[in-house]
Parts: structure tokens; C-alpha cells; sequence
């Protein structure tokens, strides 16, 4: 394809950016797209609204000096102009309040097609990345499209790369696509060719293919850590550090355990296994859930029966990010945390470099500016950033245990600042 092909980003999210600033390093003409005005014009304005996304504000910044790059939120318009169409906008879940009621929404998604749906070209090709249950593409999608008049070029391809190393991810993965016909493939094959560097283009039979794959993969990753939590408590009772355990297991080559830890967080593993339908007849995914959810509870046990009681505690949680390094929140275990801590009568404080004071209460947490804090009874190791790496647990005035939820801390330090060290089965 030639460097004068025209793609519409719909959804100017991490990875949305992200997609569009790796097309137009290609020498693509590229328009990002997204409902939020402010979000557009800091855009516009050369200023890249994202931290911690690695390479994207030198990427953004020759891209939209070079013109090859643009925002609006204009939908219509920037589909009535382009080839090719990249829609990358959240669906996540209605947020009921158990899980048999957590269901998919489509609130974005139905409206970002309803505006391509008014631009669309018939020569253009659709393609969905965002992570959806299977048929989506198809029968929602499509139907959608089709309902409005359009002949359909349109593919599946769901994004599977992680936050903070998205261009590393483009480059390392195989990118899956499944097109609705030959015709459609013919241009993804045609477009990605020219807009990716990844090492091989992946073609399966069909868009539900492709949208089951990327929920097969994060399923796996999810059930594998609950199995990893299960095996944690064993150890726990057994008095042998699963550490050890996994590493040993993991050096025959048939297993591939993951780590435990107090919960999994992001926009992915604790969302996908609800996207298959509950009369799907599978269990183990939501059984899988069920356990990783239970693991923040099962960590402020631990710290409870070390403390003797968490009635009248202070306790630090060290992260609000789900993982370390990333300004990402969605799903955190520092909820799930400090919801056990309350629970049990303590006083939960949250500490993140990554986040202001003013965005921790926005979640409902209580913030602490500084640390040391002046007294806490215990720590909770959420999310072990690099900025926590220097930290001296012996200037944490009263604080009597760490519970290192990530088995990310050396014992011996810790326990060399006299402070009780408790892991995650260790």
C-alpha cells in the first residue's frame, strides 16, 4: 500500500494513540478520533496526554510535525475520508453487583459504529481491535454497518499488546486477523503489511476466531495465576515458600506457572471471562475469578492473624496501580484491599508516586502524601514500583509487619530493618 493511505483511529485511548502513532511512523496518513474535545485538542496542541507509554511522545511528537497525524471528534467526517477504519474504544462490563452480574457493555462501541456507520465508504475496511466476546464483529458490528446500507469489508484483529510496552509488543507478536471474506483479508493483509513491523500477519479462519483467541490467551494468563493463588495457600499451610516451588516446577518444560499474588487488576484478565455466555457451559474461568478476586481478603488474613487484630490499625497499601510502572487503576487489588481492611476495623492509607492525592479520593482511598507516613502498624505491598526499590522499612514509625503481596521484596532487608516479612506462600 502506498504511503498515501488514509486510516481513521476511532478511540484515542492508551492503545488507541498508541496504534495511531505507529501508523503514521510508517508513513501512513493517519486521523485519531475520539469523543472527548479536550482530550483532541491537547492532542492537536503537540502535547501527548499519556505518561509512561514507552517511545510515544517522541513517536506523536514527529508525527504530528510531520503532519502525518491529526485528531478530531469529528467520527463521520474522518471515516468519509479514509481506506481504512481502526475501531479500539473500551468495552467493559456493566458493573452489576454480583458476578452473574457482570455483563458486557457495548455503550462505546455501539455508538463509535453508529458514527462510522454515517462516514462509511464502500471501498472501506473496518476492522475491530478492541477485545470483544465472541461474534461481536460479525453479528454487532456488522450488522450494524450492513443495517445502514454499507457492502462490508470487515475483519477482526484484537490488540494484544500490554500497557507501557505497546510498540515493543507490535513488533514481538504475530498479529491474528480474521476477515469476514477474501476481500477483506486482501486489504487487512494489504494494510498491515504497510502499517505494522510485526515479525508475521496470522490469518485465521474468521472473525471469531480471531475475537476468541484473545480472550483464550487472557483466560489462560487469569486461571493460570488463580492456580498459582491455590497453590500459594497450600504452601502457606505446608510452611514451604511456593517461590521455591515454581521455579523448580517451571525448569521441566511442560509447566509454565505464573506467579500468585493479592489479586489480578487491568482492563483485561478480571474482564474476559465474563465475556463468554453464561450458558456457555464453562467453569473454570469464573472459578478462576473467584479465587484471584479472593486473594486480597486472603493477604489481609495473613497480616491479621501476624497482628493478632487489624481493629483500630493503620495499614499502608503501597500502589493503586494494578502493576508497577503504569497509571493504570482499572480492577486494582488496592480496592479489594482496602475494602478487606475496612472491613476488619483499620484505617487503610494508599500511597502511588504515579497518582495525585486528589486521585486517590476520587476512588473513595485515602491518600498519604509522603513517606514515610508518620505511623503505620503495618504495609501491604500492592504494586512494588520503582520508585519504592530505596525504601527503608525501619524509618516506617510503629510498623510492626510487611506483607509483600507481589513477593517482589528481599526478606533479609526487610527483616534486617526488624519488621516481620509475610509473603504470599512463603
Amino acid at each position: 500500500m502506498s504511503a498515501a493511505l488514509a486510516v481513521a483511529v476511532v478511540g484515542l485511548g492508551k492503545i488507541g494513540l498508541t496504534l495511531a502513532a505507529q501508523y503514521a511512523s510508517r508513513g501512513l496518513s493517519v486521523i485519531g478520533c475520539d469523543i472527548n474535545a479536550a482530550l483532541v485538542d491537547t492532542i492537536n496542541n503537540g502535547e501527548c496526554p499519556i505518561d509512561g507509554e514507552e517511545g510515544l511522545e517522541e513517536r506523536l511528537a514527529i508525527a504530528l510535525r510531520e503532519k502525518r497525524l491529526t485528531a478530531t471528534i469529528d467520527i463521520v467526517a474522518a471515516v468519509a475520508t479514509s481506506d481504512v477504519v481502526i475501531v479500539i474504544v473500551p468495552v467493559g462490563l456493566t458493573g452489576g453487583q454480583t458476578p452473574d452480574d457482570q455483563t458486557p457493555d457495548f455503550t462505546h462501541l455501539d455508538a463509535a459504529v453508529a458514527d462510522v456507520a454515517r462516514g462509511l465508504r464502500p471501498d472501506t475496511l473496518v476492522v475491530v481491535e478492541t477485545t470483544v466476546p465472541v461474534g461481536t464483529t460479525r453479528g454487532r458490528v456488522g450488522k450494524a454497518l450492513a443495517d445502514a446500507g454499507h457492502p462490508l469489508l470487515l475483519a477482526a484483529s484484537p490488540e494484544r499488546v500490554s500497557s507501557g510496552h505497546i510498540f515493543r509488543d507490535l513488533r514481538a507478536y504475530p498479529k491474528v486477523i480474521g476477515a469476514i471474506d477474501e476481500a477483506s483479508w486482501t486489504k487487512a493483509e494489504a494494510f498491515y503489511s504497510a502499517a505494522l513491523e510485526a515479525p508475521s500477519l496470522l490469518r485465521v479462519r474468521d472473525p471469531e476466531t480471531a475475537e476468541f483467541s484473545k480472550l483464550a490467551e487472557g483466560i489462560y494468563r487469569d486461571v493460570n495465576i488463580a492456580l498459582a493463588g491455590e497453590l500459594a495457600r497450600y504452601a502457606d499451610a505446608a510452611g514451604v515458600d511456593v517461590t521455591e516451588v515454581i521455579d523448580a516446577a517451571n525448569s521441566q518444560p511442560y509447566s509454565h506457572l505464573h506467579q500468585p499474588g493479592v489479586g489480578v487488576g487491568g482492563h483485561c484478565l478480571p474482564v474476559y471471562p465474563y465475556f463468554l455466555p453464561a450458558d456457555s457451559g464453562t467453569k473454570l474461568p469464573l472459578a478462576a475469578r473467584e479465587i484471584n478476586d479472593g486473594m486480597a481478603a486472603y493477604g489481609v488474613s495473613k497480616l491479621e492473624q501476624a497482628l493478632g487484630s487489624l481493629e483500630g490499625a493503620t495499614v499502608l497499601v503501597l500502589g493503586l496501580a494494578y502493576r508497577p510502572n503504569v497509571k493504570e487503576a482499572s480492577h486494582s487489588s488496592a480496592l479489594l484491599i482496602t475494602e478487606a481492611l475496612r472491613a476488619r476495623g483499620a484505617t487503610a492509607l494508599i500511597h502511588d508516586p504515579l497518582y495525585s492525592d486528589a486521585e486517590i479520593t476520587a476512588l473513595g482511598l485515602d491518600p498519604v502524601a509522603g513517606l514515610p507516613p508518620e505511623h503505620t502498624d503495618a504495609v501491604i505491598v500492592q504494586a512494588w514500583h520503582d520508585a519504592y526499590q530505596d525504601l527503608d522499612f525501619a524509618t516506617f514509625s510503629g510498623c510492626k509487619v510487611v506483607l509483600d503481596g507481589r513477593n517482589a521484596l528481599n526478606r533479609e532487608r526487610v527483616e534486617a530493618a526488624g519488621v516481620r516479612y509475610l509473603g504470599i506462600g512463603r
